[in-house]
């Protein structure tokens, strides 16, 4: 099959690169001009672990190419699938869905053929008849029918995601669409993977429900780490026994600074922003926004508490990314700390294994340290803070560690610790649902980074 996709963001080239591998012919199609010419050499503009090698081996195989000219790429596809962005508005957190109409017109306009033309972008329950009647009016001799397959990729294992998916979810509205659907994805399908058919609103609305659905069991979660410090629990194993229980699973029940990236903040506005315009109040959704919101804020007050106070004292901050295995900086939990922090007067040392060029676009204070390891961030200050789940973190040695801070004092947001482990080694650690280990013999006078 030829097989065209708009959008060489994060989704776009990811799934391209796997259908590829599954055997299509693809062709990526976006208007950035540098990073079609950065990916036509080899170059990943993206950090998505194994991503470059399919790359590379798919171009190698002919397979996969890049473009910069939509009308080429399109007059010859079989399906051409829409990856672009749909960002929230920063108004009233409704989907911009201005880049996907745009794209819809410029490929009606550039259609030689009946062609499947299918959203992959997360939209709204009705933007596919939207691009439909959009389509028509901007080409009204071109053929086409519409399909919605929405992508459930996470940043960080996005090509086992999309190799090994729980579901498949197809939007269509007759079978010959279907089968052309079904024939794109048969040698997952063939591999046992699930495929199911719904109407095209169906596809639309269950992208919204899950990623809203998780985010909740985070939101939940979180605020059940609260319980547990103030009554004595450990929200570690009060996730492993709801997690045992099959009707809840384990999965995004791991407490912490509170969710972020490119889909959940976004994805649960747009919901609440659509029921809102259906006459519904999604109380449930707007609880999670606000939860959300007011969880970033707390992780500064539980830094502040642990420190005694943040002003002039030196402090490492531990990864910057929303997530590990991604250098993703979008509604991350750090975008809230560092600038809070700073105001406090910390003196701050930042490091993140793979996120530090895209966040240099965010933090441009004075005050503000670049450092290149963890041991160069650790370096005599008087706290750590770990903002980011990267296993380098989990690898620490810890002890040469301990020697290097000035107050062995780590702030774990991610529980990447055993606290009893943390106390005998010397520090005094704070993480999220649990006791305070303090193992630190603390140090009565000034901050070393005052002094410094």
């Amino acid at each position: 099959m030829q097989i065209t996709i708009i959008g060489a963001g994060y989704v776009g080239l990811v799934s391209g690169v796997c259908l590829a591998e599954l055997g299509m012919h693809v062709t990526c199609v976006d208007k950035d001009i540098d990073k079609i010419r950065r990916l036509t050499k080899g170059e990943v503009p993206i950090y998505e672990p194994g991503l470059d090698a399919l790359i590379a081996k798919n171009m190698q195989e002919n397979r996969l190419h890049f473009s910069i000219v939509l009308s080429e790429a399109v007059s010859n596809a079989d399906v051409v699938l829409i990856a672009v962005g749909t960002p929230p508005s920063p108004k009233d957190g409704k989907a911009d869905l201005s880049y996907v109409y745009a794209c819809a017109e410029e490929i009606a306009q550039s259609l030689t053929q009946k062609t499947v033309i299918v959203t992959k972008s997360t939209v709204p329950v009705g933007t596919g008849q939207q691009i439909k009647q959009r389509m028509t009016a901007a080409n009204p001799s071109a053929e086409f029918t519409i399909a919605s397959n929405p992508e459930f990729l996470r940043e960080g294992s996005a090509i086992g995601d999309f190799m090994k998916p729980d579901r498949i979810v197809i939007g269509t509205q007759d079978a010959d669409t279907a089968a052309i659907m079904s024939q794109l994805y048969a040698p997952l399908a063939e591999q046992g993977y699930r495929l199911l058919h719904t109407d095209v609103e169906t596809a639309e609305m269950i992208k919204y429900a899950s990623n809203s659905f998780l985010a909740t069991k985070i939101a939940f979660i979180n605020e059940m780490a609260d319980i547990c410090e103030q009554v004595g629990a450990n929200v570690e194993l009060v996730a492993k026994g709801m997690g045992m229980d099959e009707r809840i699973g384990e999965r995004f029940l791991r407490p912490g600074p509170g969710f972020g990236g490119s889909c959940f903040p976004k994805d649960a506005m747009a919901l609440a922003r659509l029921a809102k315009e259906h006459g519904i109040k999604p109380n449930i959704v707007n609880a999670v926004i606000d939860y959300n919101l007011g969880r970033r804020e707390s992780m500064v007050d539980r830094i502040v508490t642990a420190c005694g106070s943040v002003k002039d004292k030196s402090i490492a901050i531990l990864g910057l990314t929303f997530k590990a295995n991604t250098d993703d900086m979008r509604e991350s939990p750090s975008l809230s700390i560092i600038p809070k922090l700073h105001k406090m007067g910390a003196r701050l040392r930042l490091y993140d294994p793979e996120g530090m060029e895209n966040a240099k676009k965010h933090f441009t204070q004075s005050g503000i340290t670049w450092c290149e390891s963890v041991e160069d961030a650790v370096d005599a200050v008087d706290a750590a803070v770990i903002v980011t789940e990267w296993d380098i973190f989990r690898q620490m040695e810890l002890p040469t560690i301990h020697e290097q801070m000035f107050t062995p004092l780590i702030i774990d947001l991610r529980n990447l610790f055993i606290p009893d482990s943390m106390a005998e080694q010397g520090f005094d650690y704070y993480s999220i649902g649990r006791k305070p280990a303090l193992g630190a013999q603390l140090k009565q006078m000034p901050s070393h980074a005052a002094s410094t």
